[in-house]
């Protein structure tokens, strides 16, 4: 996402548009930002995020597994053979996770089996702000909550990933 949009611009532009460009704020999902197309304009950048985050929480269970679902596991086969988005791969940088010692790598590959075994899709969280080891505590804890428990945070993390990648996209 090296290039940036104006908020003004967004709400103007076409709707095939805008959802091009917001498509992949939740990853590989432009649903959500074809539900809040008709909502625009949008004062805000929070009222955006607001829009979509809405559209994410009141949708279908079935759509928000799909959701989670679209999300890579962290340090995961997709990031090994170079598979993942732009944004996943700068998140998952940011927090060092190309930088796993070959035990951490191993732990994260092990708690990604026991999650996925467990809830049925894999572990998410906004890495922005953690490091290696506060992701592996972050991911044992959670281990022991239930599905939808899990699946609520799972969303709320998306949330949370999808405003900072909203934050960096568009200017005011």
């Amino acid at each position: 996402m090296s290039m940036t949009y104006r908020l003004a611009t967004l709400n103007l532009v076409p709707e095939a548009e805008f959802v091009e460009v917001l498509g992949g704020i939740f990853e590989h999902s432009p649903w959500v930002a074809q539900a809040v197309v008709g909502q625009r304009p949008f004062l805000s950048i929070h009222d955006l995020h607001s829009a979509m985050a809405r559209a994410v929480r009141e949708a279908d269970e079935e759509a928000r597994v799909t959701l989670i679902r679209a999300h890579p596991e962290l340090a995961g086969k997709a990031a090994v053979r170079g598979e993942l988005t732009a944004e996943s791969t700068r998140e998952q940088r940011g927090a060092g996770l190309n930088q796993c010692s070959p035990e951490e790598f191993a732990e994260l590959q092990r708690l990604n089996d026991q999650y996925n075994k467990k809830f049925g899709f894999p572990f998410i969280i906004a890495v922005r702000g953690h490091d290696r080891q506060s992701i592996i505590r972050h991911f044992t804890q959670r281990l022991h909550a239930d599905r939808i428990t899990e699946m609520q945070e799972c969303i709320e993390q998306i949330v949370r990933i999808g405003g900072f990648r909203l934050a960096d996209l568009i200017k005011s």
